[in-house]
Order: C-alpha cells, then sequence, then structure tokens
C-alpha cells in the first residue's frame, strides 16, 4: 500500500506531466482536469501535491536551470517526459523544501522513475539528483 504521501508525489508527477504535455494549459485546469478525469476517489487531490505541482510551475525556470547545470549532455528538453518532470519534482524538493529530508526526495524520486520510466531511468534520476544535493547543500533542511 501507498503512503499519502507517496501517492501525493504520484499525483503530482501526473499533473506536471499533463502540464508539460500541453503548454497552454494552467496550473489550476491541470489540477481540476486531473482531479474530474485520473483521480479515483472520492478525496480531493492532497493538498501536498496541490503544493508540489504549484511549487514546480512557480520555479519551472530555476529548477530547468539547475538541471541544465548537472545533467551533462541531456538538457531537459532532450529527456523523456517522464524523467524530466521526475527531476523537476526532486529539485523542487531539494532546493525549496526545507521540510522534506534529502534523502527521502531521492528515494522517492527514484522510485517513481522504476515505476513509470525507462530501465535507465532510476540511475540517472539518481545520479542528477545526488549531485544537485552535493552542489546545493542546504543546512537548514530537515535530516
Amino acid at each position: 500500500m501507498k503512503t499519502p504521501r507517496r501517492q501525493a508525489r504520484e499525483d503530482a508527477l501526473k499533473i506536471l506531466f499533463q502540464f508539460d504535455w500541453d503548454t497552454e494549459l494552467s496550473i489550476e485546469t491541470a489540477l481540476a482536469r486531473f482531479e474530474v478525469c485520473f483521480h479515483q476517489s472520492e478525496k480531493p487531490v492532497s493538498e501536498f501535491a496541490q503544493s508540489l505541482v504549484r511549487g514546480v510551475a512557480s520555479k519551472k525556470a530555476e529548477i530547468d536551470a539547475s538541471i541544465r547545470a548537472i545533467s551533462n549532455h541531456w538538457r531537459p528538453e532532450r529527456m523523456t517526459a517522464v524523467d524530466r518532470n521526475v527531476l523537476r519534482l526532486g529539485a523542487y524538493e531539494l532546493l525549496f523544501r526545507d521540510d522534506i529530508p534529502s534523502t527521502v526526495t531521492i528515494n522517492e524520486m527514484v522510485e517513481l522513475a522504476r515505476s513509470y520510466g525507462t530501465e535507465n531511468s532510476p540511475a540517472f534520476i539518481n545520479g542528477v539528483l545526488d549531485k544537485l544535493k552535493t552542489l546545493n547543500p542546504r543546512p537548514d533542511k530537515a535530516p
């Protein structure tokens, strides 16, 4: 059984994928569309998932610049949509969320990559996010 936070990250990834695919879509429309079309339970998309989606969307340019700077020979535009959005989600948690430990973020993103990415995605995601964490130490981050 998935933990509520793992489910929220999975939902956030799906919403970000949709938002990435349809550039005309607003974040609010993407959240609403996901809620209506894909969220099977009676409960709304969790606040945690919504905060992740909104956070990634608001910091997308900064996040993509950080990913571009450390992912040798792989610009975000050239990555698979799943890998790109898992990295965006992970980078947002690493760079902008002090309440989530880095090890938790990296482990969760590797699991998302295992479920939704290619055979090579988990190692790629792990390597990029670990490098991002190393190059951007956050002393106020949760242990």
